[in-house]
């Protein structure tokens, strides 16, 4: 594993738990995980049961006893770990968004698709596909309970940066983050409306903003001088992105991400409206899904609020009794399990590096639209940002 932050705890409990719960056919080796921090990499390795620390991804990847490299750094590093993991042969999970830019994702795509022809599988990291009620909606449609789709609602709301003198992260800056809030969060309700409906967003009309453009450099938050770290840094990314969307379906979409929305820590948002129902959902109550069928009497119907902890539910049976629900930790248990099945299996996994190009292209067709003021940017192969 390459990281050890935020992702990288979240990865490797995943990792672990993978083999503690699912019994999957391949069993996980931990055996190097890798960061500039030596001592920080090595407290992860600790903690977590990784055999050996590197510093540098590239002797990771060059070493023999490693099968599969799961990439959790920032953006910008992306295509390159990536691509050369999968021309050594080695399996890839690579964290959400797939890359900074359409080019680095369709390189990243390319690469998958040459490696896929000798044994070699990819997938990206769009792990809320794998919360029990996201995945019990996704089978809804497909069986067509809510007939054709409509309507996509989908918010991504966090706060983390309303005070104006939080300070400045990588993820506030361009040339590594790619984009804010849209690429940070935006990325997993554009995944997740395409997973759910089965349908893609053809075209968007966007506006973003940036409402603080100045923040406290790391340094200045412990009291040091400018010329010792302290001072001001400028954001380069958006805070907020707001965009409608056409579905290839015919369907509308409305999508915001924000990292600005007061009092909202982790509200992703879902509501899918068809022909004959309606599905929604909210990631602050993870384990409820709402359902409406519409070919219920008028006097009976509504939205059946359904709790997703029945062993019948998807994935719900490797965990616990029925009614103890789930938590964000466990998707990427999920994630896992299903990436060494589908080694084993010898198929390609999902989501692929093909569906995160996808996504990468909706971004950039948003950061055209909101940079352009254009009505109607379509995207597509024709979205190079």
């Amino acid at each position: 594993m390459v990281g050890y932050a935020f992702m990288g705890l979240a990865h490797s409990q995943g990792w672990r738990n993978a083999r503690s719960f699912f019994e999957p056919a391949l069993v996980p080796d931990l055996v190097a995980i890798g960061g500039r921090d030596a001592r920080a990499a090595a407290d992860m390795g600790r903690r977590f049961g990784w055999g050996h620390v590197e510093t540098d991804w590239r002797a990771l990847v060059a070493r023999p006893d490693v099968d599969l490299v799961d990439i959790c750094t920032p953006g910008d590093t992306h295509a390159e770990i990536a691509i050369a993991a999968l021309e050594a042969g080695k399996h890839v999970l690579c964290e959400k968004p797939l890359a900074n830019t359409v080019a680095e994702a369709r390189a990243m795509a390319e690469a998958a698709r040459r490696a896929a022809a000798h044994g070699v599988r990819s997938m990206v990291g769009f792990t809320y596909r794998r919360v029990p009620a996201i995945a019990l909606a996704r089978q809804l449609v497909q069986q067509g309970r809510i007939g054709q789709v409509r309507h996509v609602r989908a918010q991504y709301l966090q706060d983390w940066l309303v005070d104006p003198e939080a300070p400045l992260t990588w993820r506030l800056e361009k040339e590594r983050a790619g984009s804010g809030a849209l690429g940070d969060i935006g990325a997993h309700v554009i995944d997740l409306a395409h997973f759910v409906t089965g349908e893609s967003i053809t075209g968007v009309s966007a506006v973003t903003e940036t409402f603080v453009r100045e923040r406290p450099l790391p340094g200045a938050a412990r009291g040091l001088s400018a010329e010792a770290g302290g001072g001001r840094g400028r954001v380069t990314v958006d805070d907020a992105a707001v965009f409608v969307a056409r579905l290839s379906g015919g369907g509308l979409g409305t999508f915001e991400a924000t990292r600005f929305a007061t009092g909202r820590k982790n509200a992703i948002r879902l509501e899918v409206n068809g022909s004959a129902g309606s599905l929604a959902f909210d990631f602050e109550d993870m384990n409820v899904l709402h359902v409406h069928d519409a070919s219920v009497d008028a006097r009976e119907s509504g939205f059946t609020r359904v709790v997703v902890t029945e062993p019948t539910h998807p994935y719900v049976e490797h965990w616990w009794p029925a009614g103890h629900g789930l938590g964000y930790e466990h998707a990427f248990t999920h994630q896992a399990a299903e990436l060494l099945d589908a080694i084993a299996r010898g198929v390609d996994p999902e989501p692929s590096f093909a569906d995160g190009l996808a996504v990468q292209e909706v971004l950039a067709a948003v950061e055209t639209s909101a940079a352009s003021g254009s009505c109607w940017t379509p995207t597509g192969p024709s979205s190079d940002g």
